[in-house]
């Protein structure tokens, strides 16, 4: 269990986990590593992986963000484009830091944040989503909600969708969906992030486009708020700046 922290810490390792590869970054620098990872990946195989890519690189504290549902730092769901064996597996111990473990979608919408409420999808493997409501983090599993012909969000507009579908499609897809979810839970703007982003010739006036740096920035953003692991939420630092 992470305790209350009083200071941020000088260096901190970022473990990005994807479905096709796990961003390993350092805060304060701007290279990144990759190690792949895919169906059959499990927590132990993959940090094998990232801790042969670390040796001898020191860091004082770590996140992970996980592509799942995450309760209280903790995961509660297996993930849906890896392994088996995540939930109880023990990231701290291993790294032998203090760890953080966050959904990968809310890491990433806190280091995209400008102020006021925020809706951040992320367009990858799957579907990632996150709000921040004046500066309050407020974790959200929209993928797997039921969306038309008995399917979920995340079977339009993920990486399955974009092969099934095709581009233009699936662009379509996309923006209707976007246009809805900014309906329904009216943000002041949305952020699309993820890699499958850079394939919309366009954003709607109210988004803005992430940046591939944003997880990394956001997983070290995280340790510079204290967190209480009983509280539903982190306190995401407010920016000067907004998006036009």
């Amino acid at each position: 269990m992470v305790r209350r922290t009083t200071r941020t810490p000088r260096r901190i390792l970022v473990l990005d986990v994807g479905g096709s590869h796990v961003k390993i970054a350092f805060s304060g620098q701007r290279t990144e590593i990759k190690v792949p990872t895919g169906p059959r990946t499990t927590p132990e195989r993959m940090m094998r992986g990232v801790l042969g890519q670390i040796r001898d690189r020191p860091f004082d504290a770590a996140t992970v963000g996980y592509p799942g549902f995450v309760v209280h730092g903790r995961i509660a769901r297996e993930p849906a484009h890896l392994g088996s064996g995540w939930i109880g597996y023990d990231f701290q111990r291993r790294l032998g830091r203090p760890t953080r473990v966050v959904n990968d979608a809310a890491m990433q919408a806190m280091g995209s944040y400008r102020g006021g409420r925020m809706l951040y999808l992320g367009l990858g493997t799957g579907l990632g989503s996150a709000m921040i409501a004046d500066g309050r983090l407020l974790p959200m599993e929209l993928a797997h909600l039921p969306y038309k012909k008995e399917r979920e969000y995340e079977e339009y507009v993920g990486e399955a969708a974009l092969e099934r579908l095709g581009r233009r499609k699936w662009q379509r897809e996309v923006y209707a969906v976007v246009d809805l979810l900014y309906r329904a839970l009216e943000p002041d703007y949305v952020t699309l992030g993820g890699g499958n982003t850079r394939k919309l010739k366009e954003l709607p006036p109210y988004c803005q486009r992430g940046d591939n740096r944003d997880a990394i920035v956001g997983g070290a953003r995280i340790w510079e708020f204290p967190v209480d692991e009983s509280a539903p939420a982190l306190r995401a630092r407010r920016s000067a700046t907004r998006p036009n």
